[in-house]
């Protein structure tokens, strides 16, 4: 997704540098960064910071049960997002194009599990969200990301998908 901060947030400059250097490879040290953050937003803190802490952590978890807890905690803060907090940080996006990923994490977790009936519901859920759903590069992405979710789940197979985010396994 492209769009332009509206105003300076230096937390979310602080997740977005630690995310950065967890997909470059320093997974731990990410971790310890968000984490540390999480603890200095607050399970009351900002909903976005929140959300997009917990979006970004679950992925450098390679245990499904942990990544599992961090997307629960995203989807939760999701919800308390309003449109008008988005819209302050990025003038471009909307709240809506939110749910279809961690719905699609979910269900991938639920999966990897072997709860294969929650990871349906979740499929689902981020199924009816997908039209949400930019048309760029990142809309593209999750919606290939949907098909190899709903695939696996119908062959009943936990194995971590090649495309999945996060660690290495």
């Amino acid at each position: 997704m492209t769009a332009t901060p509206t105003s300076r947030d230096t937390t979310m400059e602080a997740i977005s540098q630690a995310v950065v250097e967890g997909r470059a490879g320093d997974v731990a040290s990410a971790r310890q960064k968000l984490l540390a953050l999480w603890s200095a937003i607050g399970v009351t803190g900002d909903p976005l910071h929140r959300c997009t802490l917990a979006h970004y952590l679950a992925d450098l978890y390679e245990d499904p049960a942990q990544a599992l807890a961090w997307d629960v905690r995203a989807l939760d803060a999701g919800d308390a997002v309003t449109e008008q907090r988005v819209q302050q940080h990025h003038a471009d996006l909307h709240i809506a194009g939110f749910y279809p990923s961690p719905h699609l994490n979910l269900a991938d977790n639920y999966r990897r599990l072997g709860s294969f009936d929650a990871a349906g519901e979740h499929m689902i859920a981020a199924k009816e969200h997908a039209p949400s759903l930019p048309q760029d590069a990142y809309g593209s992405f999750l919606r290939i990301a949907l098909d190899e979710v709903a695939e696996a789940i119908s062959r009943r197979d936990i194995a971590k998908r090649v495309s999945a985010p996060g660690p290495a396994a």
